[in-house]
């Protein structure tokens, strides 16, 4: 099997030749360019530009001869761009490591730290000298809630206003040609399955505007305002949903939405409440991106959220990452024999909160071999640590992780 077919034969739920790989396909699984810079220099690779797409959590973009090294089988779309040296202007990592950064989000410095802002120069986002990331600074229906000006508060929140690529580079009335002309190069330079991030966030997007207490506030006091918001907020993204499948929704493999639902001990909320206010609106758009391209749905969802995969399965989720084994309710052996028939589990490999961390590299392999041993019977399983590789995670770590994820990936 070529990475491609590899990929979706286990979304299939059939056995593919080994189980699949996942390094950097999506913005949850790839790695702090602090720790890549050292990934690159322990595997002694030729010196490269450390660049980074995802200016808020420090992301690197991973170089192909890296993800040749670990036969990883995935992309994100976004590697299709931003591919000129103009595109990008140098920046320095908090630890003192040289990087470039996309030339439309370069930080700036104010009072003893870093900022980002939005294209009108409103402050989203703030790392203080010592952090290692940026975090939101500013939400916009803190005091009030105009659902009429929404598009314009969307843009007034650091996971909005902070474009990856390809950003603003497919912005402006040739905009649509230079999306479309870029996916299907990528297509045509590589097979591994492609991963379109869109996002479709709902309780994120609320977290975002109104900051997470007032939102789940609003959630159990005011469900007749909530139901309000998240209609307007569905109708966006349904838009934005068939104008991105209308153009490239046939250059892509898999479709990545995003909502943390869950938290360690647990869902952030009942059943019965995700059932009423978001499963609804989540089968509208899942089934609606099916009905426009022959593309799996993934939701990237943290925590944990055993006791919603049934109704996440029903609204018609296809794959579920990082699949978070160190939360409550999220036992692999149980979580496979539950549901393993109808969701792939797209993540759970190597738990970064205990193992990835901390495990020496003979711990990290018999911990990958035991997750792999759980998770691949029957397919159904793309191998990917939980979350991403945080910066101070040791370089060997990350070798050992996915050399054994490549040595017990092959079906006996």
């Amino acid at each position: 099997m070529n990475a491609r077919e590899r990929v979706l034969a286990a979304l299939n739920h059939h056995q593919p030749d080994r189980v699949p790989i996942d390094f950097g396909g999506h913005r949850s699984s790839g790695i702090a360019a602090i720790a890549y810079a050292k990934l690159r220099k322990a595997l002694e690779l030729p010196d490269r530009p450390i660049r980074l797409y995802d200016p808020i959590q420090q992301l690197a973009i991973i170089d192909d001869d890296v993800l040749d090294r670990f036969h990883v089988d995935t992309i994100e779309l976004g590697r299709g761009f931003a591919l000129r040296d103009e595109d990008w202007v140098d920046w320095t990592l908090p630890d003192g490591t040289p990087c470039q950064m996309p030339h439309w989000t370069t930080p700036e410095r104010v009072d003893g730290g870093w900022v980002l802002k939005n294209r009108n120069g409103l402050i989203v986002g703030k790392m203080p000298d010592g952090a290692l990331y940026f975090e939101q600074c500013y939400w916009p229906y803190l005091q009030e809630d105009d659902f009429d000006r929404l598009p314009d508060a969307l843009d007034e929140t650091i996971w909005v206003a902070i474009a990856s690529p390809p950003g603003p580079l497919i912005e402006g009335e040739n905009g649509e040609h230079v999306f479309r002309e870029g996916a299907k190069r990528l297509r045509q330079r590589t097979d591994r399955a492609i991963l379109g991030l869109f996002g479709g966030n709902l309780l994120e997007i609320g977290q975002f505007l109104y900051r997470i207490d007032n939102f789940l506030m609003l959630l159990a006091g005011n469900p007749k305002r909530a139901h309000e918001f998240l209609d307007r907020l569905v109708e966006i993204h349904l838009a934005n949903l068939e104008r991105y499948l209308e153009l490239v929704g046939d250059q892509i493999d898999i479709i990545v939405f995003g909502d943390d639902l869950g938290m360690q001990n647990g869902p952030q909320m009942s059943a019965k409440r995700y059932e009423e206010l978001f499963k609804p609106r989540h089968a509208k758009m899942w089934q609606r991106a099916k009905e426009l391209a022959d593309v799996k749905v993934m939701l990237h969802c943290c925590g944990g959220v055993q006791p919603l995969l049934g109704h996440l399965i029903e609204a018609g989720l296809d794959a579920i990452n990082p699949v978070q084994i160190s939360c409550a309710g999220m036992n692999p052996t149980d979580l496979k024999r539950e549901f393993g028939d109808r969701l792939t589990f797209w993540g759970g490999g190597c738990d970064t909160h205990r193992i990835l961390s901390g495990g020496t590299p003979d711990e990290i392999r018999s911990h990958v071999r035991e997750q792999i041993k759980m998770f691949r019977p029957s397919g159904g399983f793309v191998f990917q640590q939980v979350h991403n590789v945080l910066a101070d995670v040791p370089a060997e770590s990350v070798i050992a992780m996915l050399d054994a994820a490549n040595e017990f990936a092959p079906y006996e």
